[in-house]
Formats: C-alpha cells, structure tokens, sequence
C-alpha cells in the first residue's frame, strides 16, 4: 500500500564524530530489539555522524549493514518490522581534524585512543543493557578493557535506558 511516513531528524545527528547509539526495533512479532553501536572507524580517521551509519545500517552493502544482517539471522526482514528508534548519544570527541600536513599515520595516531575508548564504552553500553533485561541483538566485541578505564557503570547507559522506556 502506498503511504506517507515522516522521519524526523535533529541537526545535532549530522555532526561528525564519536558518537554511541542504540537502534531499538519493534520486529513484526511485537518484539523488542536493540543494536547497539558507536561511530568511528576502526580502519580510518573517520568518525561519521550517526545520521550516515543510520543508512547504512539498513543498506545491502554486507561490509556496513550489520543491523539488517542481525535481524536477518533471526529470520526478521527489516523491511517487515514495524519501527526503527535511533538514540544517539555525543558526540563525545569530535572528529580527529585533518590539519596542514598532517599524514594518514598522524591522523590515526590522534583517531585510535578516541576510538579505543568508545569502544570500551559501547562494550559497556551493551553489557549494561542485556543485564536490565533488553535483548541485544548483538555482542560487543572489544578487546580494550573497559574495568581499566575505571568505568564501572557508565552514565549513558542509565540515560539510554530511561529513553528507552520513556519512549516505549
């Protein structure tokens, strides 16, 4: 059937940096679903907005669209669900910025400890809300201990998860 649908989009979303976000989907069975991630590449000194990894989630470009191959592996096309909530939260660190003269290895110098500590922080952000009970489709994997940063309950998490239910 042919309809009209509006996505509304805050400005703040097409900022460069690192960010950490939570898509929650309500699957076609009801069911609620998060997926839990952060921008800032772990092969470039880029961190894009949440907005570019929004598409991309949903695209059919097997390098980027890891949501819709989660949802695929429990049998759930993306196109069959009924709503997709994007929370962001950042950015926490802008963008590296590509100063004069600065080489590729200077700018990943500068990227990798940013990148490393979000990271952390969205193995923690996940951890934290399988443990109040939401299913996680996926499974953060980091090998930058979180615990060494001294992040024992990590605020955002509690923020996120009041947006979750406050929205639900």
């Amino acid at each position: 059937m042919t309809t009209a649908h509006i996505l509304t989009l805050p400005g703040a979303m097409l900022k460069r940096g690192f960010w950490l976000y939570v898509w929650r989907v309500f699957a076609p069975k009801g069911e609620e679903l998060l997926y839990v991630g952060r921008t800032g590449d772990n092969s470039s000194p880029h961190a894009t907005a949440p907005y570019t990894r929004m598409g991309q989630h949903l695209s059919f470009s097997p390098s980027q669209n890891a949501l819709r191959r989660h949802l695929l592996n429990r049998n759930i096309a993306a196109e069959d669900c009924h709503e997709f909530d994007l929370i962001a939260y950042g950015p926490l660190y802008d963008e590296v910025s590509k100063g004069d003269g600065m080489s590729r290895a200077d700018l990943m110098a500068a990227h990798i400890p940013l990148r490393d500590l979000v990271g952390a922080l969205e193995k923690v952000l996940a951890e934290e809300l399988k443990a109040s009970g939401y299913d996680v489709l996926n499974t953060v994997k980091w090998k930058h201990p979180h615990e060494a940063l001294g992040w024992v309950s990590w605020p955002a998490a509690g923020f996120i998860d009041i947006e979750l239910r406050c929205s639900s």
